[in-house]
Formats: C-alpha cells, structure tokens, sequence
C-alpha cells in the first residue's frame, strides 16, 4: 500500500489538508498527518486537527511521498521549519515524490526542489524566484515534483496523487466516485 506523510503547521488551509487525505484515502493510500508541535493543529479558518503523530518521530523510511498543504501561515511556518526541511531533502534524495499545494511551493522552493516548471497560488511565484510558473494547469508534474494551485484545485491534486503512486484504475474510479469531472 502507498503511503503518503502530510506535516500541518499551524495556520494550514483546511480545505487543502482534508480534502488531500480523503481522496488519498479513497484511492487506497495510507495518510498520516504529522504535527510540528502539539498533535492538535489549528488551521487558518480555526478548524483543528489531531494530528496522527509527530513530524520528529517519522522517518523518511516509511513513506512515499511527502505532501504539504498550503495556507500562508502553514506554508511559511514549513518553510523556516529545520525538520520539515530536512525531510524534504530526504525524500527528494531518495526519489521520492515530494507535492506541494498553494502557498507551500515555497518550502519546496526552500529546499531546492522546484527545478523547472510548477504552479502555486498566485503571487507566490515571485517568492520561489524560478521562472517557469504556469498558472495554466491545475496540477503541475514535474518529475518527482508535484504542485498545485489552490483550495479549489485540491480534489484534482488529491487525484493526481492517486493516479502517480496507485495507478489509472484506481484514479479514474476515484474521480467518477467523487463526480470530479472538473479534474
């Protein structure tokens, strides 16, 4: 079973963060969401989640792909964050899938990820500095690199996601179940 970490730090878009985990979920991958500090982690919009476990007891091992969900204050704080960085690292080094969406290609940006072409919510292109942003696309691949754009792009992330690491099959189930047409 793939399997999939998600860091929330304080201040994460919410509709990113859950909608990412349940299509993921829905698609058969094993999500778990990792706080910075406190297992409870409250969202930009006040909504709290308990976090399955704590980013420092993960191990980079364990997983396929690390994705990050935006949100400003989430996406800044994963930015200056040591471990997440480090994480990322890690998995970009061992071939792993790295995703971000929104605001958090920043902290891909910070780790030296975003090589070529990506997306990310408007305006947060001129704080990565890599000249290949395209805001024409939902979801951007680029190698082991996936981005994407916004609360509203979520569901076809979660898809992308489900298609890179499951399979077509299991994307295209997934998408009529959840009548994403739009994806």
């Amino acid at each position: 079973m793939a399997s999939v970490l998600v860091p929330l730090a304080k201040g994460f878009e919410e509709i990113e963060a859950v909608s990412l985990i349940d299509i993921m979920r829905r698609g058969g991958i094993e999500v778990v969401t990792a706080s910075l500090d406190e297992r409870e982690v409250t969202g930009a919009n006040g909504i709290t989640i308990i976090a399955n476990n704590k980013l420092k007891n993960v191990s980079a091992e364990d997983f396929d792909m690390m994705v990050l969900p935006g949100g400003h204050n989430g996406a800044v704080t994963l930015k200056e964050d040591p471990l997440t960085q480090s994480l990322l690292k890690e998995f970009d080094s061992k071939g792993k899938r790295v995703g971000a969406i929104c605001a958090a290609p920043i902290a891909l940006a910070e780790a030296g990820l975003i090589k070529n072409k990506y997306t990310c919510y408007p305006s947060y292109e001129e704080d990565i500095g890599v000249e290949k942003f395209t805001d024409k696309e939902k979801v951007v691949i680029d190698g082991n690199v996936l981005t994407s754009r916004g609360p509203g792009t979520a569901i076809c992330f979660g898809l992308a996601i489900i298609r890179e690491l499951v399979g077509e099959t299991t994307y295209q189930s997934v998408k009529a179940g959840v009548l994403a047409d739009f994806c």
